[in-house]
């Protein structure tokens, strides 16, 4: 899929801004070329600046109680809404139901409506019915390509000669991508010609030119998929760099991910994304997260291929103590740990380019 500047948008989060299924929300409010985000519905926060609340930055993205009042501050600042955008990211990928009610009235102040959840909006009736009606379209970025558009594993990511790392996580909604955009944004701000892996819904909302949305494949072609975006972001860009983003972890008793992109996106390195206060895997309670050490042993395995530094999410961490948790890890795992949220990607970055200078004749 490639990216477009698509329009003005409402970012629909309503009662999860903030929390784990919110991250949808969560990226574009923070970075996204797809669309000039206007502000954030979720009645909890109304009033406030969606940076601020989110990382304690102000974005100038307020946070408005209705869909109505964000409407009406559009058009009163000559920036009129033309999309409705689904920013919650539930358990399961379902459509609450007092969001359908939303989405109807979306559709009737005339925004078009992007959904990346496992609901697809486009096959129901009603709400196909009123979008006719407005003259508005409907995207289900989550409904998966007709089978024979989809790729099967053929090993052309051989031909790959671009340094390829993986940002994998230590669980799901840990931040992953927003990591992965980080380490893409910090290379080309070095002028080096680098490409963003995207492999969910989130990404492709951001603008990355080429994304696959894992969850909703049929499992033989998860690696061509894979495969395929690898080999294709090569194939048009020629770039130094490829960032592959993870899926869920390694071993998530409900989103087990991160063996696909080790198996057919063939990584030279891997980054790991953890959070030290995440004791049991996120909405599993009783299901322990593994040891860092232990899931970079697992990777490394498994892949063949080192895990050269740690990034945390510093979720539950006291300012004053994440550069004693970054020690605290690099101690225990034998490789460099990073908060990039907080301080930045270009130190990572340092690391990073010696791999790739490594890889130049």
């Amino acid at each position: 899929m490639k990216s477009s500047a698509d329009g003005n948008a409402i970012v629909y989060c309503e009662g999860m801004f903030n929390t784990l299924n919110g991250k949808t929300a969560h990226g574009l409010v923070r970075f996204t070329k797809r669309y000039r985000i206007l502000s954030v519905i979720d009645s909890r926060y109304a009033g406030q600046d969606a940076g601020k609340v989110l990382d304690g930055k102000a974005k100038n993205i307020p946070i408005f109680a209705s869909l109505e009042q964000a409407v009406q501050m559009a058009d009163s600042s000559n920036r009129p809404a033309t999309h409705f955008v689904v920013g919650l990211a539930p358990d399961g990928g379902r459509l609450p139901s007092k969001a359908r009610q939303d989405v109807s009235d979306a559709i009737a102040f005339g925004l078009n409506v992007d959904c990346g959840l496992h609901d697809y909006l486009s096959e129901d009736p009603e709400l196909v019915s009123l979008s006719d009606r407005y003259g508005v379209e409907i995207r289900d970025i989550r409904k998966p390509a007709p089978i024979k558009a989809l790729h099967f594993f053929n090993g052309k990511i051989e031909a790959v000669k671009a340094l390829k790392i993986a940002v994998l996580g230590t669980d799901s909604a840990v931040g992953k991508r927003t990591t992965a955009w980080l380490i893409v944004n910090a290379f080309q701000n070095r002028g080096l010609q680098t490409e963003m892996i995207g492999t969910g819904q989130t990404a492709w909302m951001q603008g990355a030119k080429y994304v696959i949305i894992m969850d909703s494949l049929i499992n033989d072609f998860v690696a061509g998929e894979i495969e395929h975006a690898v080999w294709t972001a090569w194939n048009d860009e020629q770039p130094e760099v490829i960032v592959i983003e993870g899926q869920g972890s390694l071993m998530n008793p409900a989103y087990p991910g991160g063996f696909e992109i080790l198996a057919a996106g063939r990584p030279d390195i891997i980054i790991l994304q953890h959070a030290p206060a995440r004791k049991e895997y996120d909405g599993f309670s009783g299901y322990r997260i593994q040891p860092l050490a232990q899931q970079i042993e697992a990777i490394e395995l498994l892949s063949g291929k080192p895990v050269v530094a740690v990034t945390i999410n510093h979720e539950n961490l006291p300012d004053e103590q994440i550069p004693l948790m970054c020690d605290a890890l690099e101690q225990a795992v034998g490789v460099p740990a990073f908060d990039v949220l907080k301080d930045g990607a270009d130190e990572l970055v340092n690391l990073l380019a010696m791999h790739l200078r490594n890889r130049k004749p």
